[in-house]
């Protein structure tokens, strides 16, 4: 395995190392536009713990790719991160091969901060038919990066899926495998009186499963949905129905989906 950073214009190096079954990359220097972190050598259809910074939660992932690419955000597009991810003049950025216990164990299986945008190939991923006016801070992928903060909206820590005010707005998110799920558990944020909440929504689920769910006006606690799926590789989250208050603003702070890998 191995860890790359340079920039995408002139693809040289700024900082280099690898390893078997572990990469640890500490470096010195400073991240401009256009900077890729690259992680290769990996194995298809095996799961990592990779952290691409600091200021970033460690993820476990699924790769369905050998190399994967990730953009290092500037200006608009780092507004749904920490502030101090990505900055000053030192940074750590680390990959392991995950532990047989890490993969079995029952987590919630959407968390992902590593998600990107558009990049395909590695799960848990986010993605939605709508995201507010294309902003950073109402993209699909902020919906499990593991941030729960609900009373506001915008730049981190209140980032969520925003659904700019469209009745067929739809959120994906694909396991990338089948697992069994026990629990889900959704942050409606709530930022009011700016606000809205949704009172009705589905869950569709790869078995072709639906559940119907009920919300009430939550602030800073999740909706509790119990139930049973097994062999799940992907969910959707839709015909969301908002209150009868008068903002046109309901949005999703984050989905936890809680079980084990499928037997």
């Amino acid at each position: 395995m191995e860890i790359k950073v340079y920039n995408d214009w002139d693809h040289v190096n700024k900082a280099y190392h690898k390893g078997d079954k572990q990469v640890v990359l500490a470096w010195d220097g400073e991240y401009r536009k256009g900077d890729i972190i690259e992680f290769g050598g990996l194995k298809k259809g095996c799961f990592y713990k990779i952290k691409v910074d600091a200021a970033i939660e460690e993820s476990l992932i699924l790769t369905q790719e050998e190399n994967i690419i990730y953009t290092v955000p500037f200006y608009e597009k780092k507004t749904s991160y920490n502030p101090l991810a990505f900055f000053g003049n030192r940074h750590y950025i680390s990959v392991r091969e995950a532990y047989d216990h890490e993969v079995k164990a029952y987590k919630n299986l959407a968390l992902n901060p590593f998600d990107q945008h558009d990049v395909i190939g590695v799960y848990p991923h986010a993605s939605a038919n709508v995201e507010t006016r294309g902003e950073a801070v109402f993209a699909a992928r902020n919906a499990i990066d593991g941030c729960i903060a609900t009373r506001s909206h915008g730049e981190w820590p209140y980032e969520s899926w925003g659904i700019n005010r469209q009745d067929d707005a739809c959120f994906m998110l694909d396991f990338g495998r089948p697992v069994d799920i026990d629990k889900i558990d959704i942050y409606t944020r709530a930022d009011f009186p700016h606000d809205n909440y949704w009172i009705r929504g589905k869950l569709e689920f790869s078995d072709g499963s639906i559940e119907q769910l009920e919300f009430t006006k939550h602030v800073d606690e999740p909706h509790v949905f119990k139930m049973k799926k097994s062999g799940i590789r992907w969910l959707k989250f839709y015909d969301l129905i908002k209150s009868e208050e008068q903002s046109p603003f309901p949005a999703l702070t984050q989905i936890e989906v809680y079980g084990r890998e499928h037997a």
